[in-house]
């Protein structure tokens, strides 16, 4: 079982391994690829292809044939593709802005952590996953969490509030993502079509039963203003947040 900032997750106690020694005949080839990739560079093109082809269909012998070097070339970086994907999440949370101005008020300073945090869900189609699943607390991660539980710890939140608003900020904005109206991989006809039918269903039932489900029959099957559905999620987090912090007991009231 491991513990991380924002969550308790079952992980294999398997040790990460290696790959034996590639066959002499190809070591001119993985050391000259070993030479021309940096960490950086794979991790970028790692990033990438998980971005478009999905994080399951990621895989060492994948990424080599797009850099064209042989997967030994990449093991010189990352022994395994668990530590490729640490690599990624460290990535994705380097992203993450943590430049906040000290001087304006806290839910302010919290807002523009979240406000980062979706923006990067937003970029990489994989963060989401990569987030939820990776057991490593890498620097970027390190940081990104110590500034949030400053932020909040002085706004007045004790330490077991700080870690908990701290972790739901980080699920507030991983389900703000992949709920999205209409993410879903759709042409705009495609996406129209089934808002249509989610409307027509909708409005098609019993009004004496369902008249707020009738009412709100386009509203609830809109998906075409995703800036709206960011805005007013973050909003609904921030102002939960400073409600509880209105109610704190008056020796931790906030400044």
């Amino acid at each position: 079982m491991t513990c991380t900032t924002y969550s308790c997750q079952v992980t294999s106690s398997s040790p990460r391994t290696g790959t034996a020694p590639a066959d002499a005949a190809d070591a001119p080839r993985e050391e000259s690829g070993r030479n021309r990739l940096s960490k950086s560079a794979v991790v970028d093109s790692a990033l990438a292809l998980a971005d478009a082809t999905g994080l399951n269909a990621l895989t060492i012998r994948k990424l080599a044939q797009e850099l064209g070097v042989t997967p030994m070339a990449l093991y010189w970086h990352f022994r395994s593709k668990e530590e490729l994907l640490d690599g990624l999440a460290d990535r994705v949370w380097s992203e993450i802005d943590v430049d906040v101005d000290s001087a304006a008020p806290w839910t302010a300073q919290l807002r523009t952590m979240v406000e980062s945090l979706v923006r990067v869900l937003r970029e990489h189609p994989a963060a989401p996953q990569l987030l939820m699943h990776s057991d490593k607390q890498g620097e970027a991660a390190l940081k990104v969490n110590e500034v949030a539980l400053e932020v909040l710890r002085s706004a007045g939140f004790d330490p077991v509030y700080a870690s908990e608003i701290a972790r739901s900020g980080l699920w507030t904005g991983i389900m703000l993502v992949i709920s999205e109206p209409g993410i879903d991989a759709l042409s705009l006809e495609e996406r129209a079509e089934l808002q249509r039918r989610k409307q027509v269903a909708l409005a098609s039932l019993p009004i004496s039963v369902y008249p707020r489900l009738v009412e709100c029959a386009v509203p609830l099957t809109a998906c075409d203003n995703p800036e709206f559905h960011y805005d007013f999620g973050v909003s609904l987090f921030i102002a939960g947040i400073e409600a509880m912090a209105a109610n704190l007991p008056a020796q931790d009231a906030v400044s």
